[in-house]
């Protein structure tokens, strides 16, 4: 199978760019190398033999150039939720980034024939109704409070849709506000289905949770995990943000790796309902993590540093988010298979080995 696989060079593009090569498919990447860190995934991408383009999907034209594929596995995206609204990028690049860039690879995938596999994100469900789930601190993080006291039980009459002790499904709210990036991401969404229902392409929109490992550009924004676990090492100021500055807030976690499976699967799928073409891909509650347990572990494996509260809110922030990905089983018999364990020591291990990760990946 002949893929393009755009965003090849970031730390999720590399990741499914080995293991696809090591499956036997036949792969050319594109990246326009504008996030700091990715040349360092160039060279040993050049050496499995990986066609390599320079060029970036928000350039029509850019596109023309590449060979006729079978499949795109869309891993090219501005991934943070505060882009447009930071400072570092402005709303219109954010859209250039992440929408425009969608059209020009649907436009690409007509041309061709090719089916489209897009990897979305958690944040398209909707910021009001996250944020006004009924919350209970827990082992000193946030879960819902379904019942009168346990996290556990089943959700009172009222509760919203979508929401379980399993997570968050693919039936909860994606109503606005998501924030400019969720929102880039959920047209995205959107206009891949119609281009795959008018012109008869397969898509598949894969939504995953916070996707983290070790090589993960150090960034807050776009890889806590990461960045919590390289700054600890390294004696950074860290603060947790909001929420009265306790450090409650909760996010689940999956390697990028785990994902291979249900690609694989999905290259070779016959045609599904439409119904059936998104479905969410996290660790679930089993890789939820508050980062004040995070800290715990940090203090444990990496030795005692102090984190400041900050209590003052920041925009688009949640308090838990947690994907149940019940319907990625149904569908394609999908599982994690990386513990959290295993990824918070490998992001360590890497660190250990990389001193110079956060200069080099986030530079001040």
């Amino acid at each position: 199978m002949r893929i393009l696989l755009t965003g090849i060079c970031g730390f999720v593009g590399s990741t499914l760019a080995r293991g696809l090569a090591e499956a036997g498919h036949d792969l050319v990447g594109i990246d326009n190398f504008i996030r700091p860190g990715s040349e360092t995934n160039r060279a040993d991408l050049k050496r499995r033999g990986i066609r390599l383009v320079h060029g970036d999907i928000r350039s029509a034209a850019d596109l023309e150039s590449l060979p006729p594929v079978d499949w795109v596995i869309d891993a090219a995206a501005n991934p943070s939720v505060l882009a447009g609204v930071d400072g570092a990028t402005t709303s219109r690049q954010l859209v250039e980034h992440n929408l425009a860039g969608t059209i020009n690879l649907l436009e690409y995938c007509k041309a061709h024939r090719a089916g489209l596999i897009l990897l979305s994100t958690s944040r398209v469900y909707s910021i009001p109704a996250l944020a006004s789930l009924p919350m209970e601190v827990h082992a000193e993080a946030f879960r819902p409070r379904f019942g009168p006291t346990s996290g556990t039980a089943q959700p009172a009459p009222g509760f919203p849709a979508g929401v379980g002790p399993a997570g968050v499904d693919e039936g909860f709210s994606c109503q606005a506000p998501v924030s400019l990036y969720g929102a880039t991401k959920l047209a995205s969404e959107a206009l891949a289905l119609e281009y795959g229902e008018t012109f008869g392409l397969p898509v598949f929109i894969n939504r995953c949770g916070v996707l983290a490992g070790a090589g993960q550009f150090g960034r807050a924004d776009q890889g806590i995990f990461a960045y919590w676990i390289n700054a600890w090492l390294r004696r950074r100021p860290l603060r947790y943000i909001g929420f009265d500055g306790t450090g409650h807030q909760v996010r689940d976690c999956l390697h990028p790796r785990d994902l291979l499976p249900v690609l694989i699967r999905q290259l070779s799928a016959p045609a599904v309902s439409t119904g059936d073409r998104i479905a969410n891909f996290s660790g679930g509650t089993a890789s939820a993590m508050s980062l004040k347990q995070l800290s715990n572990w940090c203090t444990t494996h990496l030795g005692p540093h102090a984190v400041a509260g900050d209590p003052a809110p920041r925009r688009f922030d949640i308090p838990w988010l947690v994907l149940d990905s019940g319907r990625a089983r149904r569908l394609w018999q999908w599982e994690p298979v990386t513990p959290l364990a295993a990824i918070l020591d490998e992001i360590a291990a890497h660190a250990r080995a990389h001193p110079e990760w956060l200069e080099v990946s986030a530079p001040l």
